[in-house]
């Protein structure tokens, strides 16, 4: 299985253990809210529009909205079970979204810890993060480098007065989609870290 795969299936179950109360790190967002997002995202492309663009997302809202009021095992077998035009870009499309959505539930939830070191996990993610990085730190005004704790690193933007952020894989991964809850460390100067700590990274 895919790494897109095995997360869409461990957030699934997750949810069905959680039920569709329960908090997320997606803002106000609940269980039913993400999987209302989820299902939308895949099948509804008259949304997608309104995730980016302002003017679009009333309409989305409101499909989202009109999602999270259908039964809560209905919802969870729409997340499970992609259309079939999914399949040839899973990978591509989805690795990080549900990989980060699914750690969304999992952190929002008392106690929580990292998971365990999976090497086939972490190499995926580590692929996957210099795309999203780069995107993500393109405005910073200083330069960004992602370090992991072996030392091999992600210039997410160039640029004087840098600064480091050292983490785990995953860690880094959640930063760059937006998580300040990532557990990493910070290093340069004062001010440019927190120009850094200050950006909008959402994704």
């Amino acid at each position: 299985m895919s790494l897109a795969r095995d997360e869409r299936k461990a957030l699934v179950d997750l949810m069905t253990e959680l039920g569709p109360d329960s908090p997320t790190l997606c803002g106000t967002w609940r269980t039913k809210d993400l999987a209302a997002h989820l299902a939308i995202r895949e099948r509804r492309p008259d949304t997608a529009p309104g995730i980016v663009l302002p003017v679009f997302a009333k309409w989305t809202e409101k499909v989202q909205e009109d999602y999270t009021h259908k039964a809560w095992s209905e919802l969870l077998d729409l997340v499970r079970t992609p259309p079939f035009w999914i399949k040839p870009i899973d990978e591509l499309m989805n690795t990080g979204e549900y990989f980060v959505h699914h750690e969304d539930v999992r952190r929002a939830q008392a106690g929580w810890e990292p998971r365990p070191y999976d090497a086939r996990r972490e190499a995926t993610l580590w692929k996957l993060l210099p795309i999203t990085a780069r995107m993500t730190y393109k405005s910073s005004p200083v330069g960004v480098t992602l370090v992991r704790p072996d030392g091999e690193h992600v210039v997410a933007k160039q640029g004087a007065n840098g600064v480091v952020i050292t983490g785990e894989v995953a860690e880094l991964v959640m930063l760059a989609f937006g998580r300040d809850e990532a557990r990493v460390e910070y290093s340069g100067d004062a001010d440019a870290v927190q120009r850094v700590r200050s950006l909008n990274r959402s994704v």
